[in-house]
């Protein structure tokens, strides 16, 4: 049954990479808001994208950061555990 949820998920996001209109529009928009923004003087719509992005970018690898520090003092402990036995 796991398997099967880890399967589907994963045809889902082939999926969702094939589909290039879908992907690639958030990008498109960004820039033009950027570069329609950039030369107007308004250097807060400019900041505020820039904060949004590090925001998005920062997350995921948060996520990963405590995610291997979790994995590795497992397999630590598991260690000292064995090596006491």
């Amino acid at each position: 049954m796991k398997k099967l949820s880890i399967y589907c998920v994963l045809i889902v996001l082939f999926a969702l990479t094939l589909i290039p209109d879908v992907t690639q529009a958030q990008c498109a928009m960004c820039k033009a808001v950027t570069q329609s923004n950039a030369g107007s003087g308004f250097g807060s719509v400019v900041d505020g994208l820039n904060g949004g992005i590090l925001y998005l970018m920062t997350i995921p690898y948060l996520m990963l950061s405590i995610l291997a520090v979790v994995f590795f003092r497992k397999s630590w402990m598991a260690k000292l555990k064995k090596g006491q036995q």
